[in-house]
């Protein structure tokens, strides 16, 4: 039987959700996605929990985002048309202190998880950055627009306009991360957050994530389907999304010339 693409376990009140896809850098599907949704769901309503840990498996990639695979044919139609991604939005709802343990890199999808969580905590060779630009996989709705909270407008605007990659020491000085490690040193890291949260009040702990919600709630009505029905409509029809996905599984450069 083979192992499961998405893991869970909980271990001294830590709820640990890691993406067990190493082959393709932690990449998930719409199914990992949905997973994901429920773990954390679950993780919320147990009271043997008071922290919980995104990761992905290894030491090369937290994630890489969606896999291309996928999105570039999920039985016919690309697997980002009509997908509600919700799992940010249950990250921010969620009552309880969510850690991303960034061991590698965190890229496209994986890098707005990292983001949305309270704390990002990354070994020192991990790299971040935006890619749906490069590969025709869009975004938008809150998504993008909390990384203006984060990084302020222009720096945001950076990282998704011009998808460029960033270290882990610019992710830490830029207000990405929280601290920087050695790979050696992640997980003792992640445990001295998750000690010092669990040792305050649960529930001024929950008061001051609602309290963040609350300032993030006029972006939150948004979503990526809003945003490409409101732009361009006819969007998964026009094969844009398909060239940028051949043309990285190609390892060539993308000729998006004919959609400006």
């Amino acid at each position: 039987m083979s192992e499961r693409e998405i893991m869970y376990d909980v271990k001294d009140y830590v709820a640990t959700i890691t993406i067990n896809r190493p082959k393709t850098l932690n990449a998930f599907t719409g199914d990992n996605i949905v997973e994901m949704e429920r773990l954390i769901l679950e993780a919320t309503a147990d009271k043997k929990v008071g922290v919980i840990v995104l990761t992905g498996s290894g030491d090369r990639a937290f994630c890489v985002g969606g896999d291309v695979n996928w999105e570039k044919d999920a039985g016919g139609k690309s697997g980002l048309e009509g997908l509600k991604f919700n799992f940010n939005r249950h990250i921010v709802e969620c009552p309880k202190p969510v850690i991303a343990r960034v061991n590698g890199y965190a890229i496209g999808g994986g890098h707005h998880i990292a983001y949305f969580c309270d704390f990002t905590i990354a070994a020192e060779h991990a790299i971040f950055g935006q890619n749906g630009p490069r590969v025709g996989s869009p975004a938008g709705g809150y998504i993008v627009s909390h990384s203006a909270n984060v990084l302020g407008h222009k720096r945001a605007r950076e990282l998704w306009m011009l998808a460029r990659r960033y270290t882990a020491k610019q992710a830490l000085d830029w207000g990405l991360a929280n601290s920087v490690v050695p790979m050696a040193e992640l997980d003792v890291e992640v445990r001295k957050y998750c000690d010092e949260l669990l040792a305050l009040s649960p529930t001024c702990l929950k008061i001051l994530k609602r309290s963040f919600y609350y300032h993030m709630a006029p972006i939150m009505e948004r979503d990526m389907d809003d945003l490409v029905r409101e732009v361009a409509p006819a969007y998964f029809t026009t094969q844009e999304q398909q060239e940028g996905a051949n043309a990285f599984l190609e390892k060539r450069k993308p000729d998006f010339s004919a959609f400006r």
